[in-house]
């Protein structure tokens, strides 16, 4: 079964960047590098959306409000995938999450980013 840590979290001022990274375990490399994988985030009273996700060939996709500041990459050697946030905004603040894309896995604890001043 496969399980998802999240790591990276942080408390950054407005226009910082953060680096996040997902580690996924209970799978070879091989598959993994089949899966297309996905950043969601989960603000303070909101439901949880999706953020991004990368396709197996490399191909990515982002939400219209992190579009041109956040970039989602993986290396599958490492089954790992990884969110480089820039020029953050207070509204970027939540709990972010990754997880498999149309079959998900089992929720990780995910990563809790601030921005604020």
């Amino acid at each position: 079964q496969v399980q998802l840590v999240e790591s990276g979290e942080g408390l950054v001022p407005p226009g910082g960047s953060l680096r996040l990274s997902c580690a996924a375990s209970g799978t070879s490399t091989s598959i993994f590098s089949t899966y297309i994988m996905g950043w969601y985030r989960q603000a303070p009273g909101k439901q949880r959306e999706w953020v991004a996700h990368i396709t197996s060939g490399g191909p990515t996709n982002y939400a219209d409000s992190v579009k041109g500041r956040f970039t989602i990459s993986r290396v599958n050697a490492k089954n790992t995938i990884y969110l480089q946030m820039n020029s953050l905004k207070p509204e970027d603040t939540a709990v972010y999450y990754c997880n498999r894309v149309g079959i998900p896995a089992r929720w990780g604890q995910g990563t809790q980013v601030t921005v604020s001043s």
